[in-house]
Formats: structure tokens, sequence, C-alpha cells
């Protein structure tokens, strides 16, 4: 048998540096191909996707390598793997301007998401936040029965009296609980089916349609393939916008736009309110004892027919996420 080595080894030395920089491309070429078509599956593919942003930093690398090899062909394929990352990354750099029509009445929201770490975030952080950005809709993950007990000890009844609050089922880690709290009157409770708790509320803005606001939290794809399909199911069972009510999808996604499994949840015709506004680079978790990786996997989707007007990115003490504060523009109630 005739090993990788003794093939190398075998060939003339410019062969041998074009083998090596093809070696060195193929990664980045591989990587590349799985973020245009959004074929990544399983793990550890779907989670390694979230750090495109790292590769196309490095993406220069291979494409260095190949043009000092003077192995053309091999450049070629750097350079297209190269653009494709890097047009994806700094293709949600963008603003885009909401475009109103003339004479529109604007009625504002304010939405606020906010993971609580199992728990542990600081309850008065988080109604500093509610009373320091004026916030309307508070949606919560990883909302523990001692955490929901601490944030109404605190007084968040007073600022948002409307609740919806969802603890772990049984069998179900203490943190899997979600909740949502509102200035706004809640019309009716759901929840929307997945791994952990993610509560739905219809809530009646006077003046506009209503709003249904869901506090996503989608099992982490970290671990496993397992662990990875039943993300993936999570993400499917969001629900799509539809004419009537002014769906906001709000929470920890354990997603980035890198990944096809969100695009698709995006292609049901929602927009991403940090993309919106030329936030989607700016990154939403971080370990708490390192500053590396800085991954965007908390979102606000949006209506269509919902205007973004900023994104406001805010530590919260004690978790491991930053709180998204988003600020809304409703469409009038028809008639």
């Amino acid at each position: 048998m005739i090993s990788v080595a003794d093939t190398v080894t075998a060939m003339s030395p410019r062969q041998a540096v074009r083998a090596r920089a093809a070696a060195l491309t193929a990664p980045w070429a591989v990587w590349a191909l799985l973020r245009a078509t959004g074929s990544e599956r399983g793990f550890p593919l779907v989670p390694a996707l979230a750090f495109t942003p790292y590769a196309a930093a490095s993406s220069v690398l291979p494409l260095v390598v190949a043009a000092r090899s003077r192995a053309w062909g091999v450049a070629v394929v750097a350079a297209g793997a190269a653009a494709t990352l890097g047009g994806a990354v700094l293709g949600r750099a963008g603003r885009r301007p909401t475009e109103w029509e003339p004479g529109t009445r604007r009625l504002r929201l304010r939405l606020a998401t906010v993971s609580m770490r199992l728990g542990e975030a600081d309850p008065r952080a988080v109604l500093d936040l509610v009373t320091d950005h004026r916030v309307d809709v508070l949606a919560l993950q990883e909302v523990t029965p001692e955490a929901a007990m601490a944030l109404r000890a605190a007084g968040i009844g007073d600022l948002l009296p409307h609740s919806h609050v969802i603890a772990a089922r049984d069998g179900s880690p203490p943190a899997a609980g979600g909740a949502l709290w509102s200035r706004l009157p809640v019309l009716e409770r759901l929840a929307v089916a997945g791994r952990f708790e993610q509560p739905t509320a219809r809530l009646a803005v006077p003046g506009a349609p209503d709003v249904e606001v869901t506090a996503v939290h989608t099992k982490p794809p970290s671990t496993s393939s397992r662990a990875v399909a039943r993300w993936a199911a999570d993400l499917a069972e969001l629900p799509g916008p539809e004419s009537g009510v002014l769906r906001v999808l709000a929470g920890d996604f354990n997603a980035t736009l890198d990944h096809g499994a969100l695009r698709r949840v995006l292609a049901l015709g929602y927009r991403d309110a940090a993309r919106e506004v030329g936030l989607a680079l700016r990154a939403t978790w971080t370990p708490l004892r390192s500053p590396h990786p800085r991954l965007t996997l908390d979102h606000v989707l949006v209506d269509p027919r919902v205007g973004v007007v900023s994104v406001t990115l805010v530590p919260v003490a004690g978790s491991d996420h930053r709180a998204i504060v988003t600020e809304l523009v409703l469409p009038p109630r028809p008639g």
C-alpha cells in the first residue's frame, strides 16, 4: 500500500509544493461550499459553521500560500473560498433603511430578550434593563423557578404587569423554563414546541394589529449528532409570519446567520432585526471567563410588516449572553 507521504515524496519538488498548497486550501474550500449551499448536516459540521467569521478572517492564508507556491489553480479555488466566506459575513453588515409610506402613523414597541444563564443572571440588572430602555415586552430564556420568584420579588410585575411563565417540564433541566413579561395586555397564552419551554403570548396593541411574541430557546447543537437533530427540529417548529397577527421571534436560537437551518426560518418571511440596522456582526454570546469565541446566537426576527428603528446590545450581570433591545415600529390597524 502506498501512503500519502510516499506519494508526496515521489513527486517533484514543484509538485509537492502545489500538493501541500492544495491540502491547505481544502478545509476553507469545503467550508465555503457548505456555507454557500446550506448543506451542513450533523455533528461536528453544524456547530463548526458558527465559527464562519473566524474562517472568513483566516481565509487569506491558503490564498497567500497558493500564490507564493505559484499553484495558480489552487489559488483560484482559495480566492473563491475567501470571496464566498467574506461575502457571507460582510454581506450582513450593511444597513437596510426602513421605508415608510408618507403620512403613515408609527406605533413604537420596545422588546428585549435576555438569557438568564441557568437562572443565575442578576434580577436587579434585568429590571434596570427594562427601566433604562423603557422595555414593553421582555422575553427570557433559561428561567428557573427560583429566577422567576426573584424577578417577581424585585418588582418585575410593577414594570410589566402581564406575564406568561412556563416552568421546565418534568425530566428537563430546571433552566429549561421560559418567560414573557409585558406592559401590554395578554390576549392569549400559547407555546411553541421544543426541547426547552418557548412561551408565546398574543398581545393587544392599541391602534395596531395584535403582536405575537415567542421567547425562543432551541437546544444547543454543540455536543452530538442527536443534539444537532433536536436543534434542527426546534428551528423547524417555529411558525412563519401570517396575516392577522404580527409575529416576532426573540431569544437564543443557538444559531448564527451562517447556519442554513436559521436561514430557512428567515426564508419563511422574517427579517433579522440586527441585520436591518447593520449590527448582525455584533456578538451576543461570549464565555464568562474567556474573551473568545464571540458568536451571534441571539436574534430578534420580525414580521416583514414591522420596521426596525434600533438594536442595542446590553451586558447583563450574571449572563453570558448580551441582551438585545429592539425598538420596532408597527403598522396601524387596517381601517
